[in-house]
């Protein structure tokens, strides 16, 4: 597992932060989330809480039971260790998105500034697979890497005070959805009908870090008719497992 230079620094008096390098790829994601499985089976009677963000990992510990130099001991123990399986199993989940122009108000914005048509935009949007990295900041917001670079694009100066629920967004390299409305800077270029947190739910959000996703382009017509199946409880999200 030790493919990575790792740094350790403590995180006020009851963490510490792991950082990877300052890059957004599946190798690192996958880098991550097994050290983290692996942290929490050989440290679960020391270890809180762990929080995942693109590049790092915040390990909150007991501190009544281990101190932080045994924790970034046994931390650094546990990444140069050999493992036999090392495989990440996944999902790809597809996700339908309207990006008409009721939904996409920012897309002749981008297109505008890129030189390129909206209907460019919306393929490469909806041609790429994304990793998904970590969930936050609002609950079910999945945060993705893998957006084309011909349509990366800096979020807002100024956020918008109301982003309705399903906005699909850009901001610099990443995409992702609003899981319900918010006031937020990402530049909105399609809706999805689907529900990304339903705390009624077992799982409340559907996917998970390490798991993929995959837009899927279609019309107000359809958006309106996954609209009303995903109310009524009868709609199903398409996906696959892979890696298994």
């Amino acid at each position: 597992m030790n493919k990575y230079k790792l740094r350790f620094k403590p995180y006020g008096s009851i963490a510490i932060l792991i950082e990877w390098p300052k890059e957004i790829n599946r190798d690192i994601l996958k880098n991550r989330i097994l050290f983290k499985r692996k942290i929490k089976s050989e440290m679960d009677d020391y270890i809180l809480d762990t929080v995942p963000a693109y590049n790092s990992l915040t390990v909150f510990f007991d501190t009544a039971k281990i101190k932080y130099a045994e924790v970034v001991k046994k931390a650094k123990e546990i990444y140069e260790m050999k493992y036999k399986d090392l495989k990440l199993p996944y999902k790809l989940w597809k996700i339908p998105v309207c990006y008409d122009d009721e939904f996409g108000i920012d897309l002749d914005k981008i297109a505008e500034a890129k030189k390129i048509s909206k209907d460019e935009i919306i393929q490469l949007h909806s041609s790429a697979i994304y990793d998904v990295h970590f969930i936050g900041f609002l609950p079910g917001f999945l945060y993705l890497g893998g957006l084309p670079e011909e349509i990366q694009f800096q979020r807002k100066d100024k956020p918008r005070q109301k982003v309705i629920k399903g906005a699909v967004g850009i901001a610099s390299d990443q995409t992702g959805i609003y899981p319900r409305e918010s006031p937020g800077g990402w530049n909105i270029i399609g809706n999805s009908p689907l529900d990304f947190f339903d705390i009624d739910k077992e799982r409340p959000c559907f996917a998970s870090a390490g798991d993929r996703l995959q837009f899927v382009s279609i019309s107000k017509a359809e958006y309106e008719k996954i609209k009303k199946e995903v109310k009524s409880g009868t709609y199903i999200i398409e996906s696959k497992n892979y890696g298994q």
